[in-house]
């Protein structure tokens, strides 16, 4: 799917959680609501000429999503070296919240050397993590 850069994000959200289980959802639309978010404003810098993409997958053990943008990437490593909630950059900071909000929800985050495409991975086989919202 692709779209143009837009904070608009409801219709777009419920499309990518359309296959996943309800228990899942509000956890998962958080990390994707960051990660798109962070496409449009931080990447693509709000320009409508531009364009996100995402690629959805499903295996039996887990769901993954690409989500490219058309911006130049970055160069800030995740403030949050250990990933756990406690390592939260303070409410009122203006960046590095949604690094460690994806690095708790999703089980693997990947980003491409140009810091352009970034890869989300939430596993689901039994004996896996809990969802973070119960």
């Amino acid at each position: 799917m692709s779209f143009t850069s837009t904070l608009y994000l409801c219709p777009v959200l419920d499309l990518l959680l359309a296959k996943i289980p309800n228990e899942l959802q509000p956890e998962i639309r958080l990390g994707l609501q960051e990660a798109l978010v962070n496409a449009a404003k931080h990447g693509n810098k709000l320009d409508p000429t531009k364009s996100i993409f995402v690629k959805f997958s499903i295996t039996p053990d887990s769901y993954s999503w690409v989500i490219s943008d058309q911006g130049q990437g970055f160069s800030s490593q995740c403030s949050c070296p250990d990933h756990s909630l406690e390592a939260l950059p303070p409410d009122q900071s203006e960046n590095g919240r949604g690094f460690c909000l994806l690095h708790e929800i999703f089980d693997q985050v990947h980003w491409d050397q140009q810091k352009t495409q970034l890869r989300l991975c939430k596993q689901v086989k039994k004996g896996k993590r809990q969802p973070l919202f119960s």
